[in-house]
């Protein structure tokens, strides 16, 4: 018989939090990527960039998610490279805010519009049209993170200590 009364080494726990995060931002990409394209992009699994108010192990999980998310569906390098880059600038600001549930979501919010529109603009040269960008990446963002994200921290908050817990 197993002991019930033993606890899992902190370190798989936190591997095993992580790698679900990751795996969870790769299937909301994939599957919600019909709402990633076109002038306002909303990239549903951003709404997990608030994990980070719950537990540490979110800042890989969100990084390497992403990470994969952008390569299985096609980014370009500098995308893939930048665009992980400010997912995972996001998920250590929100960690660091976490105390102040409200601010969680900002973090993400600004490493996109600050990153991901000067990606674009050096990808396929839309040097004119970063004010734009910026705008519309961040309208996306307030969408997936802001509201998304705050329905999903609000939904979670109540059992957090069930599901983030370490046993």
């Amino acid at each position: 018989m197993k002991n019930k009364n033993k606890k899992m080494p902190v370190g798989i726990t936190f591997l095993t939090h992580s790698a679900i995060i990751a795996a969870a931002y790769v299937a909301l990409t994939l599957l919600f990527a019909f709402c990633a394209s076109g002038t306002i992009q909303v990239r549903v699994s951003e709404a997990l960039c608030v994990l980070p108010y719950f537990t540490p192990a979110a800042i890989p999980g969100l990084a390497i998610g992403c990470l994969i998310a952008n390569i299985v569906t096609g980014s370009v390098l500098w995308d893939v490279v930048f665009g992980s880059l400010a997912t995972l600038i996001g998920a250590v600001f929100s960690y660091l805010l976490r105390k102040h549930k409200w601010l969680v979501p900002i973090p993400p919010i600004v490493a996109n519009v600050l990153i991901i529109p000067q990606v674009l603009k050096y990808v396929y040269g839309a040097s004119e049209a970063v004010p734009f960008l910026m705008m519309t990446v961040g309208i996306g963002e307030v969408v997936s993170v802001g509201i998304l994200g705050m329905l999903l921290l609000f939904a979670l908050e109540k059992n957090a200590s069930k599901i983030f817990k370490n046993k």
